[in-house]
């Protein structure tokens, strides 16, 4: 029995040394990275567009089984504001978004010193890296708290607007896994099961004000710059919502990756080969719950506004599906499948993902949530030919090694990386 206790103080004396830690640590980031407040910028028209843009228009193309179906002429749309959500594939998309803003030479918009523009504060133009009114920025996707109004003082009139949602139940399901350390009220939850005692009696559990309490409410509707904690009949939903409609041109869906892929080259006149992708950031198996239909159901009520923000735009996604046209649409995707299965057989050693402790190269390494590697990443074939060797390099790379790829200084990252590994050990 005194051996049992000695094991129960320790682990307890372990888990207050770390969580004073892990506390003392997050005061000091939001200290170190609360942006500085900048008064009356003046306003200086954003130029049309800083692209270099291509010599030669693209012919639209529409393939059946028989023949190919030429189309008019297009550009492709290079100025681009992505609504980059949490826990939605996002990270894959914006590996896609890197790629193609490099083809073409375009200017991004990047936070500085993280990987963030200071979410979840809202977003100001001041948060970008070494922003002066006037500037030109073609894309912008890191993660931010939209705001309409400094979004559009900061890119050209006719950027296309994109984003992503998720069921979200899954993706609350998801933000609880990868999140809930970070949120202080989950750790009085009792039991190895906190996710199904939580749903229980989530408002026993939850603090509106806590600290990082938006990541276990409607996270989607809070990443929109709305107020998560409204009631689902509150007419500022629907008013949330119709605000989301009217700015966004493209609402994509996890659920159908691929078809959101293939309405997104219609709608921005990219080319195919523009879509190749891997699945970055995905979680292994082992650690990916199956909600059971009760919890999925919970999930649901305790996120109603995510729930009618995603039955909204599910409906206007196959409304653009079948005036794309469901047959071709069936046939782009499995093009686009038969091409990346291509580059998986090219580039992946042993043809799928691995466990973090698999992985190689350090760079290759994907960020971890706090007290586990549940992430996984893949590893480089090394006989890769050199055709392909750049490109392959590309698509495999995480998030934040392509952020500092492209020159982003990522100290303030970096620096909690260090101390998540002291948390994790």
């Amino acid at each position: 029995m005194t051996g049992k206790q000695g094991r129960q103080w320790r682990s307890m004396c372990k888990g207050l040394v770390l969580g004073t830690l892990l506390t003392s640590c997050m005061i000091l980031l939001y200290c170190l990275s609360t942006p500085q407040i900048h008064f009356s910028l003046p306003e200086v028209p954003v130029p049309y567009s800083c692209a270099h843009r291509p010599s030669q228009l693209q012919t639209k193309a529409t393939t059946n089984s028989s023949h190919q179906v030429h189309g008019p002429a297009c550009a492709p749309k290079v100025d681009i504001m992505f609504m980059k959500t949490h826990k939605t594939a996002s990270s894959t998309f914006l590996n896609i978004l890197f790629r193609f803003g490099e083809k073409h030479r375009l200017k991004f918009a990047f936070p500085d010193s993280r990987n963030d523009f200071f979410y979840p504060s809202l977003f100001e133009r001041s948060h970008v890296k070494d922003y002066r009114p006037g500037m030109c920025f073609n894309v912008i996707c890191n993660h931010l708290r939209f705001n309409a109004a400094e979004v559009a003082k900061l890119l050209p009139t006719d950027t296309s607007y994109i984003t992503i949602l998720r069921d979200p139940a899954e993706l609350f399901e998801s933000s609880f896994h990868y999140f809930g350390r970070l949120v202080p009220f989950t750790w009085r939850i009792p039991g190895d099961d906190k996710l199904t005692e939580f749903l229980r009696d989530p408002l026993h559990y939850f603090d509106p004000e806590g600290f990082n309490s938006f990541y276990l409410k409607n996270l989607l509707f809070f990443d929109f710059g709305q107020d998560n904690t409204l009631e689902p009949d509150d007419p500022r939903v629907e008013e949330g919502i119709k605000f989301i409609t009217d700015r966004f041109q493209l609402v994509m869906l996890v659920e159908h990756f691929e078809e959101s892929l293939i309405l997104l080259k219609e709608t921005l006149c990219w080319e195919m080969d523009d879509l190749l992708f891997f699945k970055l950031n995905a979680r292994k198996g082992s650690t990916v719950s199956k909600l059971t239909p009760e919890l999925r159901v919970r999930a649901l009520e305790w996120n109603a506004i995510d729930w009618k923000l995603y039955q909204h735009f599910n409906l206007t996604f196959w409304k653009k599906v079948d005036a794309y046209g469901r047959r071709r649409m069936a046939e782009e995707v499995a093009e686009l499948r038969r091409r990346n299965a291509e580059m998986t057989s090219i580039c992946i050693e042993g043809g799928r993902a691995v466990e973090a402790g698999s992985i190689q190269e350090t760079d290759m390494q994907p960020w971890q949530p706090i007290g586990e590697k549940s992430i996984m990443g893949y590893n480089l074939k090394k006989n890769v030919d050199k055709a392909h060797q750049k490109l392959c390099r590309k698509m495999l790379m995480p998030e934040l090694q392509y952020l500092t790829e492209l020159g982003v200084n990522l100290w303030i990252t970096r620096l909690w990386g260090h101390v998540r590994d002291i948390i994790n050990w």
